[in-house]
Parts: C-alpha cells; structure tokens; sequence
C-alpha cells in the first residue's frame, strides 16, 4: 500500500486522566473480546463502541480507525511482555544457565497462556498490519535484558553474545508461536515447551566457551 493512503496508526491523543484512561482500558478489552468472538475482518470500531459501551465518537477521540486500535492493543501486550521478560531476566542475575532457561520460556509462556484466545486473536490482528516498529522495539529491550542475564551466569561465558542471545530468543519465541498457530491444546504446549527448555540448554551448553 502506497505510503500516502495508509491509514494513521497513532492515537489521535493519549489518556491522561483516570476516567480517560478507565474508558482506554475498556475499549481495549471490548476489541479483544470482539476479536475473540468475531475474529479481525469482522470487527468494526461501531462493533467495539457497543460493546464497550461508549459512543463511536468517544473511540474517535482516541483511535481514528481499526488499524489505530490493533496497534495500539498490540503496542500495549508487547510493552507488558517487554516488562515481564525484563523482570525475569533481573531476577535470574548471577544464576546458573538451566535456571536461566527454564525462567525465559516459563515467563514467555505464561504469558502467552494466561487467555490463549486473546494470544490467536492478536497474532490474527496483524497479519495486514505494519507493526515492525512495535517488534523492534520489544526485540531491543529483551535483547538487552536477556544479554545482561547471560553475562552474570555462574557457569559459562559466551564469545558472540549477541549471536547468542539472538538464537536463544528466536528459539523461544519461535516454537511457541508455532504452538499457536498449530491451535495445540495448552497441555500439550506445556510438553512442548519442556522439549523447548531441554533444547535451548543443550544450545547453550554447546557454544560457550568455558
């Protein structure tokens, strides 16, 4: 799509106070529960209005079309994921590499299964999105954060850290986005997911160098 006749993906303004802010967070859950139940192509910011229970003009204050919404829906799960690995990864300083492992892929796919719905209805709404700035952004902070763990560890150093820490998160991230588009029931993503962290160490275990 030519640049010019790309809809705008920014808020038309952001919340600032309580109440805007508690009307933000309901439109939110009333798009995931209209993705959800009516899947991307069906839903309508009219359809969202009615069930957040706010008038069309009242999204409009905040998001100027569909494409805005899905954007900034995304933009929000991927700061949280973002603070959750951050989180995790700070936690794990000084550890050992299995505890470190075990802790990314259990934090990712908690994450990922806390409403698995929510998860493939999201990945659903960007299939026609240009969400590569959200990606890059997420992608440097857990990076950096997962970098910063893998330094601390008590067992191992790395000569291509980064090379590392990148292989290590396409990993993760990777087989457990293939678990939902596969619509594998969560029992046995769990088993794939321990197959996942029994991998991932065997890597690190391999390319370190002491």
């Amino acid at each position: 799509m030519p640049a010019a006749s790309r809809p705008s993906l920014k808020p038309r303004k952001q919340p600032r106070q309580a109440r805007s802010l508690a009307t933000v967070n309901t439109i939110f859950e009333a798009t995931i529960q209209v993705l959800v139940s009516d899947g991307p192509r069906r839903l309508t910011t009219t359809r969202v209005a009615d069930r957040a229970g706010v008038s069309v003009g009242s999204m409009y204050q905040y998001f100027p079309n569909k494409q805005a919404l899905f954007y900034a829906l995304n933009e929000r799960y991927l700061v949280s994921l973002a603070e959750r690995i951050e989180a995790t990864c700070l936690a794990q300083h000084g550890g050992s590499l299995t505890d470190m492992v075990k802790a990314l892929v259990t934090t990712y796919w908690a994450v990922e299964t806390d409403r698995p719905e929510v998860t493939r209805a999201l990945y659903q709404s960007v299939a026609e999105l240009d969400n590569e700035p959200l990606i890059a952004t997420f992608a440097r902070r857990v990076d950096v954060a997962t970098e910063n763990m893998l330094l601390t560890t008590m067992d191992a150093s790395f000569i291509d850290l980064p090379t590392v820490t990148l292989t290590l998160l396409s990993t993760i991230f990777g087989t457990v986005r293939s678990i939902f588009e596969r619509d594998l029931p969560v029992d046995k993503g769990d088993v794939v997911c321990q197959q996942l962290t029994v991998m991932c160490i065997a890597y690190l275990s391999l390319v370190r160098s002491q």
